[in-house]
């Protein structure tokens, strides 16, 4: 028997994937990160930066997502300099846990955003994992703020 789909998911901040989430001055949550299309045979893949939005309740309001391409081809210090543009844009800012809903938005054609996975067969459980490059999954209780990647 499967549980329902979370309506919000915590996020605890961290130095590893969750290091630039937290809240604004005016209370808004920010999620700052560089999910990735993987390369394959048929596809060179793309790295991103994405700055996700969320009112003081965790309901997703924009995003703001910058496009590099291939891992092999990027500019590094661009891309660096890039999230830290979308990270000083912010102004002043408390790294601290998030509790917000998943979301999704087309950039480019790709899915990006905190996006549900339905259990596929009774053994499965719900999911809700950052895509593109699935580096973080988070699971039930919803309000642990603890991530698998």
């Amino acid at each position: 028997m499967h549980t329902n789909p979370p309506e919000r998911v915590a996020i605890n901040h961290d130095d590893y994937h969750a290091n630039h989430i937290g809240t604004v001055s005016d209370g808004r949550q920010f999620f700052l990160t560089t999910p990735f299309e993987p390369a394959s045979s048929s596809n060179p893949g793309c790295e991103y930066a994405a700055l996700f939005m969320f009112d003081s309740a965790g309901e997703f309001l924009d995003a703001k997502i910058e496009s590099f391409g291939a891992r092999a081809e990027i500019d590094r210090d661009h891309a660096q300099a890039v999230y830290d543009g979308l990270l000083a844009s912010l102004g002043e800012v408390t790294f601290q846990r998030i509790e917000v809903s998943p979301f999704s938005v087309q950039h480019n054609g790709t899915r990006i955003g905190l996006i549900v996975r339905e259990p596929e067969d009774e053994d499965d459980d719900w999911a809700v994992e950052l895509l593109p490059g699935n580096f973080m999954a988070f699971f039930e209780p919803w309000d642990s703020g603890d991530y698998d990647t």
